[in-house]
């Protein structure tokens, strides 16, 4: 065999992964079992047993990667609070003002339905990890004020004072959060959204955000 096709067959083959890679991954599948545990039974009845059997790995490794049942749970919900934000994140493109918004809600939905375990994760940590709950919430609400708080720097949003940003950021959670409740489950799992309803929240958006006067000024 030629030293060339040698080295083109070492080149193929596939590079060995390193322990701290290999060490993510299980990490990363234990996160991943543990949402759809939560996501099936709730926090009450998703064990270490169950998570570590969907995970496929043994008991004693959880204790590899977390103190006990409830530290996992306290990491849980912020870290895909993190994996919500980056999808986000990846459909706003260049979009600014209403049309930015319009992407943001969309994508929530969406989100919604490719995890569906994330609704059930979010709304019963509030009582059963409380930490987790609080962590998410600070994270959420901090990055949807400095995306409005940009929107405002650029002169989109006259109607309200910078002070204000952090409000305005609540409530559209707030809406975002019991319109996928009201309308966006088909039986027990996520569904489509109805276009009626983005376009209801749009309209509240673009009067409400993006149109309102500013303060002191006379309507047009």
């Amino acid at each position: 065999m030629s030293a060339t096709k040698e080295k083109e067959q070492q080149t193929d083959k596939p590079r060995r992964r390193s322990r701290a890679e290999r060490s993510e991954e299980t990490r990363q599948a234990l996160f991943q079992a543990a949402a759809e545990m939560v996501g099936e039974y709730g926090y009450a009845e998703a064990s270490i047993s169950r998570i570590t059997a969907r995970a496929k790995v043994a008991q004693g490794t959880f204790y590899n990667y977390f103190d006990s049942r409830q530290d996992l749970f306290d990491q849980l919900l912020p870290a895909l609070g993190e994996k919500m934000l980056a999808y986000i994140r990846s459909r706003m493109g260049e979009a600014t003002g209403p049309e930015r918004e319009e992407r943001r809600i969309r994508a929530y939905f969406d989100f919604l339905r490719d995890y569906p375990e994330f609704y059930r994760i979010l709304y019963e940590a509030e009582t059963l990890a409380p930490k987790a709950h609080r962590q998410h919430i600070d994270a959420i609400a901090g990055g949807y004020a400095r995306a409005l708080s940009r929107s405002w720097e650029r002169g989109e949003m006259p109607g309200y004072e910078k002070r204000e940003l952090e409000v305005v950021a609540f409530m559209l959670l707030a809406a975002r959060g019991y319109l996928s409740m009201r309308y966006g489950f088909s039986g027990d799992r996520p569904g489509a959204m109805p276009e009626w309803v983005i376009e209801a929240y749009m309209k509240f958006v673009r009067h409400g955000l993006y149109d309102a006067q500013a303060p002191g000024s006379k309507p047009t």
